[in-house]
């Protein structure tokens, strides 16, 4: 499987008490699924994977996987965020069975596991399945720093340990080392709400992995890289004041994403579960603005 192109992250969709919104996650995974996205990833950091509870996940899952699975263009990726293998490759091989078509793994990273315990690890979730796998490298966000050696060594022993999503800063270097130490067997996506896409393209990563609120933009940025790099510096220039901004801290573009997302009209409430980042007066007056630049790609809110 080829996973290129602009793959968003699904945001976790809440009522204004802080209950799982079924209504507005369907309709948000079925705006995205006609957004020219070529795949969907679910449980990612900006799913806020972990303020879910079980039951949540297991009905989010299966919305996302039963929508997915209508549209044969989209793939439908599943984050698996277990800290211990041993709950992990459950839900790897639970997610295999209901229809994904690839996941997403996030090593564990609490109390500074060793790298031979992280390659135990992916080793294990990842032998566990037949379908491709994505690991997410996100020293920033856990804390714990990954040699390129232990992914070459993982793509070494598991011919479905196709993709890294590269979330260093900055993530060129890592990119460029990964695919030239591996012969380019290891694929990289890019994640940081494509804050560095023109270099992390250039250096051949296969795709971008950004939030979900605008995706449209990121699929002509996507069109323009392919044909008019002109056209691409461009809109990436005027998009990046906006997300260089919001990435200053995971829950601060969460919160931006799902403002979007309610202003849009796509989903019907922009809550986030606590602890959550509160907007100021400024911060909401620059996502106006913002809606009001892009609104050829976003719509009139």
């Amino acid at each position: 499987m080829v996973i290129t192109g602009i793959v968003p992250i699904v945001a976790a969709t809440f009522t204004p008490e802080g209950a799982l919104d079924e209504d507005s996650f369907q309709s948000l995974v079925q705006h995205l699924l006609g957004t020219g996205a070529s795949a969907l990833t679910l449980f990612g950091l900006a799913t806020e994977f972990y303020k879910l509870s079980d039951a949540d996940r297991a009905r989010m899952q299966t919305l996302l996987l039963t929508e997915t699975s209508r549209t044969p263009s989209v793939a439908g990726i599943i984050s698996i965020t277990d800290h211990s293998w041993e709950v992990a490759v459950n839900h790897a091989r639970a997610a295999e069975s209901q229809g994904a078509d690839a996941l997403m793994l996030l090593p564990p990273y609490f109390l500074g596991p060793s790298e031979e315990a992280i390659l135990e690890h992916l080793k294990r979730v990842i032998g566990s399945v037949q379908i491709p796998v994505i690991v997410q490298y996100a020293p920033a966000q856990t804390g714990v720093r990954i040699a390129p050696e232990v992914f070459l060594r993982m793509r070494e022993a598991l011919p479905n340990a196709d993709f890294v999503k590269v979330e260093t800063q900055p993530p060129g270097r890592y990119v460029s080392q990964l695919m030239e130490r591996s012969g380019g067997r290891l694929q990289t996506l890019v994640g940081y709400a494509g804050v560095q896409m023109p270099d992390v393209l250039a250096r051949g990563a296969t795709g971008i992995q950004p939030g979900c609120s605008f995706t449209e933009i990121y699929v002509e940025l996507w069109r323009r890289w392919q044909h008019d790099r002109a056209a691409f510096q461009a809109l990436h220039e005027q998009l990046l004041p906006y997300i260089s901004y919001w990435m200053q801290g995971v829950e601060l573009i969460v919160k931006a994403e799902k403002v979007i997302l309610q202003r849009r009209g796509i989903i019907a409430s922009d809550y986030c579960r606590s602890p959550a980042y509160s907007l100021d007066m400024r911060e909401l007056a620059q996502i106006e603005q913002f809606l009001a630049e892009f609104g050829a790609y976003v719509g009139r809110p």
